[in-house]
This record gives structure tokens, C-alpha cells and sequence, in this order.
């Protein structure tokens, strides 16, 4: 949306199309007619919105819609989001986005008024060269609406790597010890070993994953489960998920697998 928002700045109409609605559209085949890079995008956004079409009126459609850069035979269908932003999405993970930007800032009088931001001698390579990056990538898995995954926080890693090296078995010779600390052999028995590994998966069930998102996470919160008990203190957590908001807290002594004679 911000690369057609830059790309349909002060768009000249000839280049836009007197009677077109879609301007982008327009614009990417004007482009088309003497650049072949653009125009093969072209052809494949024609493609995908004649299969989008079909599928619409096919009312039990069920071959998902294809997927530029997807290595999979089903690929999940377009959203309509996706559809809007079309041109921009298919040559963005065709990786030619920034060389058809590129070549649109070279020839920028034939398409943009003087005061255009592609027009300009600073901006206009700027956004080319900004635009590299994101076409280097493989879209072989796209995220969905659906999706509320993001990278773990410093806090979180921190935290998975007390609960995996401090609480490691020693006779699973798969897993490499974290650095800085040594495994030694378990003093208990079986089951308490049993439930060591339960608490773990336990608690990185608390972390955010691709179902859940961790909003906010607090340690040693003291909890008072009854008036004559003392106040426990453990970690409280925050999860979003798709249509719900989640309050956790897990005591200390469960996060580090160490209840003991506890109730």
C-alpha cells in the first residue's frame, strides 16, 4: 500500500488513464509497453486475476488459487487484500518491484509531474534502492490475517534459555547444553524427571506461538490462592489471541520444575 501510495504521486493522467479506476493498473502497462520486465508482470497479474474471476464463479470451486513464489502445489487463496494490491504483490515477490521502480525513476517525465516524489533527484533512487532488500526474499510462506506470530523479546529468549539449560537431561544426547552451563545427572527419580519435562512444555506453552501472541509477561507477581496461605509469587502473562484476550500465572516453583512437597 505505501509503494502504490509513492507510485501514484502526482501521476500524470495521461499516464494514469483518463477513464481507468485502477491507476496502478494503468500505469504498470504503459510501463509494460516498453519495458519487458514490467510487461511479463503484466501478463501474470492478468493471469491471476482471470483465475480469480473463474473461481468466483465456480460455486464449488475447490483448486485454491496459485501463488507466485510458492513452492507448494495448494497454495492458500488470494485475500482480498491481496488482490487489491495485485500489481505491487506480484512484482514484488517476482523480485523485479525495485528494477521496474528503478525504471520508472530513470524515465520519470514520460509518467510524473516535476514535483512528483519519483520525480525527485533524492527520493525517487531513495525508494528504488529501499525497495532491493524486500525483493531479495523467497515469499515461499506468506502470513495470513490469521497469523499473530512475531519474534520472541530479549526478555523471552532469556527466559526459554534458563528453562532449557538449567533443567537439561543428560542423557539425551541430541540436544547440545546451553553455553555456560553444565548438565549433570539427575538426582531423582523417573517420574520426577517425567514432570520436570512436563513443566517445560508447560511453560513454553505460555510463550507466544502461531496461534498466540505474548502481549506482556511479568515475573515473581504474588498471587494469594487462600486468606490463611501466604501470598506465591509467579510469572504473569498476557496473550492475544485471534478473537480473545488470555490472563496466565504459573507459580515460580512450576517454571522451574521444582514443586516439590507443595500443594
Amino acid at each position: 500500500g505505501v509503494v502504490e501510495a509513492c507510485l501514484l504521486h502526482m501521476l500524470r493522467r495521461r499516464a494514469a488513464g483518463f477513464l481507468r479506476t485502477d491507476k496502478v493498473a494503468a500505469l504498470f502497462t504503459k510501463v509494460g509497453k516498453t519495458y519487458t520486465v514490467a510487461g511479463d508482470i503484466c501478463k501474470k497479474v492478468q493471469e491471476l486475476q482471470q483465475q480469480a474471476e473463474s473461481r468466483k464463479n465456480q460455486a464449488g470451486g475447490q483448486e485454491p488459487l496459485k501463488r507466485q513464489g510458492s513452492t507448494t502445489s495448494k497454495s492458500p487463496v488470494l485475500s482480498p487484500q491481496a488482490i487489491k494490491h495485485i500489481w505491487v504483490r506480484t512484482a514484488l515477490i517476482e523480485k523485479v518491484l525495485d528494477k521496474i521502480v528503478q525504471y520508472i525513476v530513470d524515465n520519470c517525465s514520460k509518467y510524473y509531474e516535476k514535483e512528483a516524489l519519483l520525480a525527485d533527484p533524492v527520493c525517487g533512487p531513495i525508494l528504488a534502492s529501499l525497495l532491493v532488500g524486500p525483493c531479495a526474499l523467497e515469499y515461499t510462506k506468506l502470513k495470513t490475517a490469521d497469523h499473530y506470530w512475531t519474534d520472541p523479546s530479549a526478555d523471552e529468549l532469556v527466559q526459554r534459555h534458563r528453562i532449557h539449560g538449567a533443567h537439561g537431561r543428560q542423557d539425551s544426547p541430541s540436544k547440545r547444553p546451553a553455553l555456560g552451563i553444565r548438565k549433570r545427572h539427575s538426582s531423582g527419580s523417573s517420574s520426577e524427571d517425567r514432570f520436570a519435562a512436563s513443566a517445560r512444555e508447560y511453560v513454553e506453552s505460555l510463550h507466544q506461538n502461531s496461534r498466540t501472541h505474548l502481549l506482556y509477561g511479568k515475573n515473581n507477581v504474588l498471587v494469594q490462592p487462600k486468606d490463611d496461605l501466604e501470598a506465591i509469587p509467579g510469572y504473569l502473562s498476557l496473550h492475544q489471541a485471534a478473537d480473545s484476550l488470555t490472563l496466565k500465572w504459573t507459580p515460580n516453583q512450576l517454571m522451574n520444575g521444582t514443586l516439590g512437597d507443595s500443594e
